[in-house]
């Protein structure tokens, strides 16, 4: 372990706390240090309380929290304080202020002092601004794939915003964390398929502010698949100034050329959920109507990678000055 710098993960025993662990010892410049903060759990010597003193003692640079919202708030500004950077994997610091916290979480931010500073790093948009952020809020899975999928059309200007965005999201149950719930039983979700959250569903704000939407030009429904992971997102849109399917694919290869994490399938070829599984990939595809201008993109990503402990590293590396693709490929 000799020359890694010393990196904490709160959270380890969710699932996308496992998932950080698990790319976290496999990465060749840090060393994982297990931070408890539940005061019921057992003491073990595989792990630290997580306290200013323990950030301190062991050095660490950087601490993931991989914890409900209401947690992060709490632990975050005392990680700060004590000297360490933090990747926070909640919906905690994503949203800009306070009351859009509120609104969308249905329960008040205990940390608005930190909303002004954190950064939001989804890097394919947000690069240049995470190697210096201390407190960097990792984006929702949802929004990752949509916000991949729609921003450069908007961008481009080849949607008519006026017949708006239909995104029919799907995820994996890991998505719904570890603790247990009927909803997420094995009798409630084997040989069934159910949406959830419509028309109210959290991460909905991340794609209007990352890609700059109205809510009315926007509809997302999320939907339980009855797998372990993975999220695959149908986007429709009436598209304009377009003359051939390949105007769309071309708009994606220019905006992701040299992306290490974003595959564009060619066209009339769409993604799936087994391509993406246990990678930090966000695969794309594309299909044009000429005649209508219907147009649909398909996204695919691993809710627990890109999605969640995958761009987290991302994230960490940016930060630290790594090579972006380190410990990932």
């Amino acid at each position: 372990m000799r020359g890694k710098l010393k990196v904490g993960i709160v959270g380890f025993r969710g699932y996308s706390g496992a998932e950080l662990v698990r790319l976290l010892d496999r990465h060749p410049h840090v060393q994982p240090v297990l931070l408890e903060h539940r005061e019921d759990a057992a003491e073990s010597a595989r792990h630290l309380p997580c306290n200013p003193e323990s950030v301190r003692a062991e050095k660490l640079t950087v601490v993931f929290l991989a914890t409900p919202p209401e947690v992060s708030m709490e632990l975050a500004g005392p990680m700060l304080e004590a000297g360490a950077r933090v990747v926070d994997l909640s919906g905690a610091f994503r949203l800009r202020t306070p009351e859009a916290y509120a609104a969308w979480y249905k329960a008040p931010h205990t940390a608005p002092e930190l909303l002004a500073e954190a950064t939001y790093g989804l890097p394919e948009f947000c690069r240049e601004r995470i190697p210096g952020a201390r407190l960097v809020a990792n984006p929702g899975c949802y929004p990752t794939a949509a916000s991949l999928a729609i921003r450069p059309l908007l961008e481009a200007g080849v949607v008519d915003r006026s017949s708006g965005i239909v995104c029919d999201a799907k995820s994996g149950v890991s998505g719904a964390g570890r603790k247990p719930s009927l909803k997420t039983s094995f009798c409630e979700v084997a040989e069934n398929f159910s949406a959830y959250s419509i028309l109210k569903h959290r991460h909905v704000p991340e794609v209007l502010e990352v890609c700059g939407l109205e809510e009315r030009e926007f509809s997302f429904t999320a939907q339980l698949l009855p797998v372990a992971r993975g999220i695959l997102e149908t986007i429709y849109f009436r598209a304009v100034g377009v003359d051939t399917p390949h105007d769309l694919l071309a708009i994606y290869e220019t905006r992701y050329a040299g992306e290490p994490f974003i595959r564009v399938h060619h066209h009339g070829r769409v993604p799936d959920l087994r391509a993406v599984a246990h990678t930090n990939f966000c695969d794309l595809g594309v299909t044009l109507d000429v005649p209508t201008g219907r147009a649909v993109v398909v996204a695919a990503i691993d809710n627990l990678v890109k999605g969640a402990a995958g761009q987290a590293v991302q994230n960490m590396n940016l930060m630290l000055g790594y090579g972006e693709t380190e410990g990932l490929l």
